[in-house]
């Protein structure tokens, strides 16, 4: 599959099932969909909710050699776990309280085709021993037979899980994880697809304006910023969501940052700096995560001292000298976001997010007297990133 073959490929998909955006991590997994799609191999699709997992298994199905059979999707989440065994293998008459005829499940009914298995995480134990002798031997029972079937399928499974959690805490089958995982194929959040996010704006309001025969909206330089610093912790789905509301309700109009805001849940910690590089944020999405936790946590603390110290009406002074250097230090990207009553000072304005990175995590390995992994777990980061950065920075 050459280079030129490969781009046409990721444009076709792009424009069959209506994805829009050129950020790098989002046509890398449309690639390795599209790469694996002739391969009969299991693929698991992993990613936030909300970013779109579902088109990937469609791409594979729809560019393999199975595209003409049956494609089945299925909701794991949404199917109670007493009946979840015979809605995917069936049932024989009489198998259980209301069973009043055979029923094919559905790795009877895709035979030959694809099954998509979406929040594949909530699948109940049992049921996952039942999937992994599908996926081993193209065997399985119907509940309430004792003859073994035979099925020709590919599965392709989605979560929004970290697996090798579930799987640490034995809520998820470790050689389960391990077939349905051949091939991982990561979807990208919408907070570290930079630009995307405006083109995808622009596509929701058209769509819903040109749907319901509406003026469209526009949207000034700084509206786009808000956008673009906003965190979308419900991803392409809360965006879509937000710019319909928006459509519906200011139709015709200017949109500006402040009437961006006014639409979005009212939680500061969902508010990125506008520091960040956004052409190349997906490439520091670890380091990222560090800051935004060490500064909200911060920004807390900072309203209960200021509230502890206007009950006890004593002045600022009396902030013992390490506490008011941590504020001091964190304020200035703290101001950019909440514009704090405490004032910055010209010093603090040069500081870089290098810096203040590695005094956080000079701190938090003081507090936890150098135990790595507590501290870690405090500034919720794996170990492993940490161990690199003690070693960037020479916290050693």
């Amino acid at each position: 599959m050459g280079i030129i073959n490969i781009e046409q490929q990721v444009k076709d998909a792009k424009s069959r099932f209506g994805i829009v955006g050129n950020a790098p991590a989002l046509i890398e997994a449309i690639q390795r969909a599209l790469r694996v799609a002739p391969i009969d191999l299991s693929v698991l699709v992993t990613g936030e909710s909300g970013t779109g997992k579902e088109f990937f298994p469609q791409i594979i199905h729809s560019n393999g050699s199975r595209k003409h059979a049956k494609y089945i999707a299925v909701n794991c989440g949404a199917i109670p776990e007493g009946t979840i065994d015979s809605e995917l293998f069936g049932h024989e008459k009489g198998a259980f309280t209301g069973a009043v005829a055979s029923r094919k499940g559905y790795f009877e009914e895709a035979d030959g085709g694809t099954i998509f298995l979406d929040e594949v995480a909530e699948l109940p134990l049992t049921t996952q021993a039942r999937l992994l002798r599908v996926l081993e031997s193209g065997e399985f029972l119907k509940v309430g037979s004792s003859t073994v079937q035979r099925t020709n399928i590919r599965v392709v499974a989605a979560t929004n899980v970290d697996m090798t959690k579930a799987v640490a805490e034995g809520r998820f089958r470790e050689d389960l994880y391990y077939r349905l995982s051949t091939v991982l194929i990561n979807v990208p959040p919408l907070r570290d697809r930079g630009n995307d996010i405006l083109l995808l704006a622009r596509r929701f309001a058209l769509g819903f304006a040109e749907r319901y025969h509406m003026p469209n909206i526009n949207f000034t330089e700084n509206a786009s910023e808000a956008m673009l610093h906003y965190r979308w912790p419900g991803n392409v789905r809360q965006l879509k969501n937000i710019i319909e509301q928006i459509a519906l309700f200011e139709a015709g109009q200017e949109i500006s940052a402040q009437k961006i805001r006014s639409y979005l849940p009212d939680a500061a910690s969902t508010f990125m700096p506008s520091t960040i590089d956004h052409d190349n944020s997906h490439s520091y999405s670890s380091e990222r995560e560090l800051l935004f936790n060490m500064i909200f946590r911060m920004r807390n603390e900072i309203d209960s001292l200021r509230r502890m110290v206007e009950s006890y009406e004593q002045p600022a002074q009396s902030i013992e000298p390490e506490m008011s250097h941590s504020l001091v230090m964190y304020q200035p990207q703290v101001h950019s976001l909440f514009k704090p009553e405490v004032a910055n000072t010209a010093n603090d304005t040069h500081r870089t997010l290098e810096d203040t990175e590695r005094e956080t995590i000079r701190q938090s390995l003081e507090r936890n007297e150098g135990r790595r992994k507590a501290t870690a777990r405090e500034l919720n980061i794996s170990e492993r990133t940490l161990y690199r950065k003690i070693k960037e920075y020479g916290l050693e």
